[in-house]
C-alpha cells in the first residue's frame, strides 16, 4: 500500500491523455507540456478521455510509479475545470484519496492538515520554563 502523506505536492493535469503512454511518455509530457520536473517527488494524476480511469506518476527516489485505478461502474463525478491558462491543478492528499474512491473532493469536509495538540504545546512551555529560569 501506498501512503500519501499530507507534505506531498499533487497536480492533476486538467486535460485528458491518451492512456497509452507509460511511464517515459508521461514524464515527457509532465517535462514538456506541463512544464514541472516529475523527479521532484510531486504526484502527477492524469484520466482518460473517457473518465473512466486516472493514472499517477511519482518517483520515489529509486526509480517511477504508475500506479492506475481504473473504475469498473460508470465515469468520473468530478474533475477541475481550468479557471485560467494553468495546466495543471493543485489537489491536496486527502482530497485525491476521495478521487480515487469517485468522490466530490470540492464538496468533502476535511480537519485541516495541521492543527496544534494542546498537551504537547503545555508540555514544550513547561519544558521551555524550566531550562530558562535561573537556579
Amino acid at each position: 500500500m501506498i501512503q500519501i502523506v499530507p507534505q506531498v505536492r499533487i497536480w492533476l493535469a486538467y486535460r485528458p491523455v491518451d492512456f497509452r503512454k507509460g511511464i517515459d511518455g508521461l514524464i515527457a509530457l509532465c517535462r514538456q507540456e506541463l512544464a514541472s520536473d516529475p523527479s521532484d517527488g510531486s504526484l502527477f494524476v492524469f484520466r482518460n478521455r473517457r473518465g473512466t480511469a486516472l493514472r499517477i506518476l511519482c518517483f520515489d527516489g529509486h526509480g517511477y510509479w504508475l500506479c492506475i485505478r481504473r473504475f469498473s461502474q460508470g465515469t468520473l463525478r468530478w474533475w477541475p475545470k481550468p479557471q485560467t491558462e494553468a495546466l495543471v491543478h493543485s489537489l491536496q492528499a486527502q482530497q485525491l484519496s476521495v478521487l480515487l474512491y469517485n468522490g466530490l473532493p470540492d464538496q468533502a469536509s476535511f480537519v485541516s492538515a495541521w492543527r496544534p495538540l494542546l498537551h504537547h504545546q503545555a508540555a514544550l512551555d513547561s519544558t521551555v520554563a524550566s531550562t530558562s529560569s535561573p537556579r
